[in-house]
């Protein structure tokens, strides 16, 4: 008998964390933190979780004996799947018991890795000592008579996959966050194929856009940013996940068209110069064009790998800026606003923002706080994205053609929204928080 808990994922955006158990075997599919459940009880930097028992106490971390690094009981679980390196998908890995095999893309892996290396340490950010098993499309796992089948999907950031697991009962397919108007829409269909081929039990799969969603692409986006550039004869600030290497290869390719150079930061360029070595990804060498300077900051403490990265020649300084704004485009995150005081945006100068709406993936944005410094500068600010995860038309051709016999809707606030959406192409399971669905 096979059976899923839904420990994550469950009326919100995010928090997967989906047990899967067929017989004597134990898998995790995904290990997220949950932005929402953590944001109802803490808020930084005034109140944070002192520990891993805070996290288990309101039901942050599931209490699943035999999981964790802090737990002395022996490994309980076989083996966790990562989708992508999304903190909403991927960031509570630290937690893990070091046992227990953390399988990933390699792309993921190399993701994580660069995010450890340049956050600041903590309980919650510690992956030291997780043993890394990475994989490419094209392959199979076993674990302990299951077998796993990864298959890329297009999503907005690299390396991301969705598994079809096939148990002792059947196929079991789960999307991890997908999207067919991205760059690479091929990838996401041969998953959804594989799927289809697969004739699943059931379809775990998501559903953000589900409501009022933007439906640009990144064609889209490249060309309303044209626009912006040709109509901006100032300073350009924008910000986007440094993560997502077609905003990253947009930006840039629009900056080279416009004139400009483009202006990252020191994070931005040590996970792209890690990221460049994968030939697939096709990224541009950020330490040697002569179209990208690495932009920084005023601090007075640099940590070690900043500090290599300021090494290089191509460095700008808030003074460079200044001078330069018309041949500029600044990446400038909420959290980099205090640069601007240095910076002295012209009038005429523009802030856009790429990234999803109301917050990204990593961190809940202040709009209010946001709002007013652009105000006070000047900034007329410009929206203009291309969302990772599927439009709700696509998302149900998609459910359509790979037809599971059960359909269970998560990674979305409205799940009874799709479940009426749904109903007349699949049969609706609504997951609830712990609770055992066997198939």
């Amino acid at each position: 008998m096979v059976q899923l808990y839904f420990y994550g994922g469950v009326g919100e955006i995010g928090g997967n964390k989906i047990l899967l158990e067929d017989r004597d075997t134990r898998i995790f599919l995904d290990f997220g933190m949950s932005f929402a459940e953590r944001r109802k009880f803490y808020s930084e930097p005034w109140l944070s979780p002192m520990d891993e028992e805070c996290l288990l106490e309101f039901g942050i971390l599931p209490k699943v004996r035999g999981l964790y690094r802090f737990d002395k009981s022996p490994p309980s679980i076989d083996a966790v799947f990562l989708t992508h390196s999304h903190a909403d998908h991927s960031m509570y890995a630290s937690f893990l018991n070091r046992k227990i095999p953390l399988y990933c893309g390699e792309t993921t892996a190399t993701l994580l890795q660069c995010m450890s290396e340049t956050r600041t340490k903590g309980f919650e950010t510690d992956l030291e000592g997780l043993e890394f098993r990475t994989f490419r499309t094209g392959v199979k796992i076993s674990v302990e008579g299951i077998e796993i089948e990864p298959v890329h999907v297009d999503h907005s950031v690299p390396g991301s996959y969705g598994y079809i697991v096939y148990t002792s009962e059947g196929a079991i397919a789960y999307t991890g966050d997908f999207r067919l108007h991205g760059t690479k829409p091929q990838m996401s269909e041969e998953f959804i194929e594989r799927a289809a081929q697969s004739k699943p039990l059931a379809l775990l799969c998501e559903g953000t856009n589900v409501f009022s969603v933007d439906a640009s692409s990144e064609h889209e986006v490249r060309s309303k940013l044209n626009e912006v550039m040709l109509r901006s004869s100032k300073l350009v600030l924008a910000d986007f996940s440094y993560s997502d290497v077609d905003r990253f290869r947009t930006f840039f390719d629009v900056a080279k068209n416009s004139g400009r150079r483009l202006a990252i930061s020191p994070r931005q360029a040590y996970v792209l110069s890690r990221l460049s070595e994968d030939r697939e990804l096709n990224l541009p060498d950020v330490r040697r064009n002569g179209g990208i300077l690495i932009y920084r900051k005023m601090k007075r403490r640099h940590y070690l790998w900043e500090r290599e990265i300021l090494r290089w020649k191509n460095v700008s300084e808030a003074s460079d800026v200044r001078r330069s704004q018309a041949q500029t485009i600044l990446l400038c995150s909420f959290r980099d606003f205090g640069e601007l005081i240095e910076i002295r945006p012209d009038p005429g100068s523009v802030y856009v923002f790429s990234s999803s709406e109301p917050y990204n993936e990593e961190q809940a944005i202040d709009f209010e706080k946001l709002s007013n410094w652009l105000d006070h500068f000047g900034l007329p600010m410009y929206h203009v994205h291309c969302s990772g995860h599927i439009l709700p038309s696509q998302l149900k051709q998609a459910v359509s053609t790979i037809h599971p016999k059960k359909l269970f809707p998560i990674h979305t606030e409205h799940p009874g929204l799709i479940a009426r959406f749904m109903s007349d192409i699949a049969k609706i399971s609504m997951p609830d928080e712990g609770v055992c669905y066997k198939l």
